[in-house]
């Protein structure tokens, strides 16, 4: 009998909601793997069975998983083709499954249990240095951006190698020397020959360790600071805009559009929820974009019919988590505690969900985060290559060609400035030096 007589068996059978809809996919995934055919008997060894869970277990699929599978294949063998036989072979595996699911269930309740302290410190490596230990929580606490996390920590470990004392205890940071930042930040300004941006960065990481982690206030330092060139964005052309997007196909292409046509910033869009589109407001709502403010741009028509098709996509794949026993996505802030379901809800998703589940570093749960910016980047090169791009084109000159062909059709620049999340004016008015520029507005005398 094929994969139809088991879901006919599934029907008949009285099993939990769960197993209702796991075994037939999982006998199905079986079948694929073995490239069965659909309209014939499937064939159930304990060989065929362990390869199978062998490359389930390289996909990282959980314990409970996999035993799921097991029972679903000996629901076949007894339910479907009457092979008990083959079904009781298959018991062994099903035993050793449950061990490791018990011995998994320990591990997550050690790991929540580490993490009780405080729901927004999360998981923190207890082989870390004490002194970082304490940066991450702090940052946390204060709601820093994971990636912010990421650069302080590395900017505080690299400095307290360069002095000597990498897991510097409190004491040893009292009598760290003001003097000993300021020599860092200038052997990176002078022998590292590192951009202002940077130094800057390094400065920030510093300031916010002193204070919240040594306890004690910096002074003001005169370190040598590198130099800040001025450069204008890279801005393209309306044509070669429409020469890259014609480059771009599917979810990239997807991605693209809303740089361009709603000029958000590429993880503002890769952080889009489901329910921050707004179809009939013809609107999309940015959450929490660069500095933690909310803002409203419109929604490209052009684009409309693709993010309507990439809702269907990342709520069946929200669907198909939900019944594998996952289904819920990181929420900002206290928002889990307060809205307790909120985390399973559609609404919430990710508009771009990343292909596979992945865990929370954290947490330490495993959910479906949003897709990664890598794969886009690369895309996106390709193609610049491919239109015979000269520029050195990134996601973000999507967003500056955005504004300046907004302020070239004559759009108002306060009302770009709100399009763009930008704090002050001032930093919209680049984009009016970049019109300025011969050949784009200024026509020459010769001609």
């Amino acid at each position: 009998m094929s994969l139809r007589g088991m879901s006919e068996a599934v029907r008949r059978a009285r099993l939990a909601k769960g197993d209702q809809t796991g075994f037939p996919r999982w006998v199905a995934a079986y079948a694929g793997f073995h490239l069965s055919q659909k309209d014939a008997r499937i064939p159930v060894s304990r060989e065929l069975a362990v390869a199978f869970l062998k490359s389930l277990k390289e996909k990282g699929r959980a314990a409970w998983q996999r035993q799921q599978c097991v029972r679903s294949l000996q629901f076949y063998c007894r339910q479907v083709v009457d092979e008990a036989a083959i079904a009781d072979n298959l018991d062994e595996l099903r035993l050793k499954l449950e061990t490791l699911m018990e011995r998994e269930a320990r591990d997550v309740r050690a790991q929540q249990g580490a993490a009780d302290e405080s729901e927004l410190t999360g998981v923190i490596d207890p082989n870390e240095p004490v002194s970082i230990q304490k940066l991450r929580r702090s940052l946390r606490v204060r709601h820093y951006a994971r990636r912010t996390e990421q650069a302080y920590v590395g900017w505080t470990s690299r400095f307290l190698h360069w002095c000597g004392v990498p897991t510097a205890t409190q004491e040893q940071l009292q009598v760290i020397d003001p003097g000993q930042v300021k020599e860092f930040l200038t052997e990176l300004a002078v022998e590292g020959e590192v951009a202002a941006s940077t130094q800057n960065q390094a400065l920030c990481a510093l300031v916010f360790f002193f204070r919240e982690v040594a306890e004690r206030e910096l002074p003001p330092l005169d370190a040598v600071r590198a130099s800040k060139p001025k450069r204008l964005p890279v801005v393209l052309s309306r044509r070669e805009t429409e020469r890259l997007l014609a480059e771009l196909s599917g979810r990239n292409l997807l991605i693209a559009q809303l740089l361009y046509g709603a000029g958000l910033r590429l993880m503002e869009c890769l952080r889009l929820r489901i329910k921050d589109v707004r179809f009939d407001l013809h609107q999309i709502v940015i959450r929490d974009g660069k500095g933690e403010k909310d803002r409203v741009t419109m929604l490209p028509v052009i684009a409309a019919a693709g993010l309507e098709q990439q809702v269907v996509y990342a709520r069946r794949l929200h669907n198909e988590d939900l019944s594998d026993g996952f289904g819920s996505v990181w929420l900002p802030y206290a928002l889990t505690r307060k809205y307790p379901k909120a985390d399973r809800e559609p609404g919430w998703q990710f508009l771009f969900p990343a292909s596979r589940l992945s865990r929370d570093p954290r947490s330490g749960k495993y959910r479906r985060h949003h897709l990664g910016d890598a794969s886009f980047t690369k895309a996106l090169k390709e193609a610049t290559e491919r239109a015979g791009l000269t520029q050195m084109v990134h996601a973000h000159s999507l967003r500056h060609s955005f504004a300046t062909h907004l302020l070239e059709s004559g759009t108002d620049i306060r009302t770009v400035q709100d399009l763009l999340g930008h704090k002050d004016v001032s930093t919209t008015m680049i984009y009016t030096h970049v019109l300025n520029r011969p050949g784009i507005a200024v026509k020459s005398p010769l001609d």
